[in-house]
């Protein structure tokens, strides 16, 4: 059977169409989309060419190491992002415990948002401050505190944005400018925007970090992470670690990433904008306090969100509802959430099915209530990320809970 055609790609080709199109090349059999390799190993001609590729990280041994289905999606992931690699983890926070393997030794300091995902908090402060890596937590948005808290011995800033669930948006350049005068690097986690709607090695991040299991796969089917970044931080140092300490990301999911990859940019614009017709409905219910939103004008990062964000707001927002106690705010957002009956109660977000949760019950469960305040998650929390059923039935479901909170 003679190979198809392996024609390359053309040089400047925009998202959407690298999001389509990049892959390994086809198989001898042709195929158009790009095939799952449900293989362990692969077979060597000889033994000579087997120890020629063993010593090459590049070629095909062993799945631990590399597959073919998992190398399409990092070449996708690169390209989208306008890195010069990537490399897929199997979730989002093992990409985070894989940066940090490769980035921080013992005595090393990192400076992280306070308002990250509270799984993020755990595990820069519990699991790494066990092998003596020290983190101060700073505010998301004051360039002064991230300047203030650098030590001689800060090796790594890290920050997401927006951020989760109270989509605050950090100057993603300025934090860039501000860790490389330290000599340290930036990290962001780009899981809420994706590079359907922002870049940030564009703005000077160092490392790209993502949760695929969102909006990558986009339909809430499959666990994944990726790093993006230069070749001498991918290849040279994160590949690696990966092959020794085996957080590799199983060649089915890679699949499923990869045909979420193809309609991300639809899905992320078509969600924003839905999120963006919520938000607005939610600011003007006289049960709710505030909303947390980027495409808002209300939003304090909004013009620095929607430069960013290519004029977007993402599809998750989250509302604070009025209460005059923990107590009672915490009552008020459970009764909202149980009366829904279309969307899902559930902690998960990226899915084309709405999904509603309380931040500080859940995802923000297990800090401590100091840690909780310092970020900013009150009782009467809720965030909603928006999916794709119609945005009035969305609402109509809000509503159920919202006009009955005075006889709940």
């Amino acid at each position: 059977m003679s190979e198809p055609a392996r024609r390359p790609l053309p040089p400047g080709l925009r998202p959407e169409t690298l999001a389509v199109r990049t892959a390994l090349a086809p198989s001898a059999h042709g195929e158009n989309s790009e095939a799952l390799f449900l293989t362990t190993a692969y077979v060597q001609s000889d033994a000579e060419t087997s120890a020629r590729k063993f010593s090459n990280s590049e070629d095909f041994t062993y799945s631990r190491t590399s597959n073919p289905t998992v190398r399409s999606l990092e070449a996708r992931l690169a390209a989208l992002e306008g890195t010069e690699a990537a490399i897929a983890t199997s979730t989002g926070m093992s990409a985070i415990l894989l940066l940090a393997m490769g980035v921080l030794k013992a005595g090393d300091h990192v400076v992280c948002s306070r308002s990250v995902f509270g799984s993020t908090i755990n595990l820069f402060v519990k699991e790494f401050g066990k092998f003596g890596v020290e983190t101060s937590f700073v505010s998301q948005t004051d360039l002064d505190e991230w300047r203030a808290a650098v030590r001689p011995s800060t090796k790594l800033f890290f920050a997401e944005t927006p951020t989760n669930p109270l989509t605050e948006v950090c100057d993603i350049r300025a934090l860039a400018d501000i860790a490389h005068g330290a000599g340290a690097i930036l990290a962001v986690d780009n899981t809420y925007s994706t590079p359907a709607l922002q870049r940030p090695a564009d703005m000077g991040a160092d490392i790209v970090m993502h949760s695929a299991t969102k909006y990558m796969d986009g339909q809430g089917r499959v666990m994944a992470g990726a790093l993006c970044g230069p070749n001498r931080w991918i290849r040279d140092v994160f590949g690696p670690i990966l092959r020794t300490v085996g957080m590799t990301l199983a060649p089915f999911n890679a699949w499923v990433v990869l045909k979420g990859l193809e309609t991300m940019s639809l899905r992320m614009k078509a969600q924003s904008e839905q999120t963006l017709a919520v938000a607005r409905w939610l600011e003007a219910r006289p049960e709710v306090a505030r909303v947390y939103y980027p495409a808002l004008p209300s939003h304090p990062q909004h013009d620095l969100a929607m430069r960013q964000q290519s004029g977007q707001g993402g599809a998750v927002l989250s509302f604070e509802l009025k209460g005059d106690t923990p107590e009672a705010s915490r009552a008020a957002a459970f009764h909202v959430i149980d009366s829904t009956q279309v969307v899902s109660i559930a902690t998960n977000l990226g899915d084309t099915k709405t999904i509603i949760t309380h931040p500080a019950t859940t995802s923000h469960g297990r800090l401590t209530e100091a840690q909780r305040q310092a970020a900013g998650i009150g009782q009467g929390l809720i965030r909603l990320a928006v999916g794709l059923e119609h945005v009035d039935d969305i609402c109509d479901d809000l509503a159920r809970g919202l006009s009955t909170l005075k006889n709940s």
